[in-house]
């Protein structure tokens, strides 16, 4: 499989908490919905595109819908949450690693892991890099502390 991660994020919070929220989409949903109309048009217009359930993401893409659901076999508790895409045309993880750090914070990296053809994955590379910045700045502005 192919990785793309993002460069790393400082979360001001505990990783055991960050991981407790980030096996439960849910809470993020319930998040985004009340700060609704602090994101701008281009933010709102993307998250019309993403359903959250209790252990799944939903996104929109142009291949369809595709269903992530929460590796728990694949997730360890405070280290690293784990997607896996159970229908999609190519075998797809999302992954946060996080690192706890001495004075209570944690260190995030999201990473896309993919397993793409050779052809594919130069066509693709740059907007994957890309989407794996935007979810690991993303994930640097929830405020786990307060879901």
């Amino acid at each position: 499989m192919e990785s793309f991660k993002s460069t790393p994020h400082s979360i001001p919070c505990d990783a055991t908490t960050i991981y407790s929220k980030l096996t439960d989409p849910s809470l993020i949903k319930q998040q985004i919905e009340a700060h609704a109309d602090q994101l701008d048009a281009e933010a709102r217009q993307h998250l019309d595109a993403v359903k959250f359930g209790q252990d799944s993401i939903a996104i929109q893409s142009p291949m369809g819908e595709v269903t992530l659901s929460l590796d728990h076999e694949n997730s360890v508790e405070g280290e690293r949450v784990v997607y896996t895409a159970s229908s999609s045309p190519v075998p797809i993880n999302m992954v946060v690693n996080l690192e706890p750090q001495d004075d209570g914070t944690t260190m995030s990296t999201a990473e896309l892991q993919l397993k793409l053809p050779f052809f594919m994955r130069k066509m693709v590379e740059g907007q994957l890099v890309e989407g794996a910045n935007r979810f690991g700045e993303m994930l640097a502005r929830i405020p786990f502390d307060r879901l």
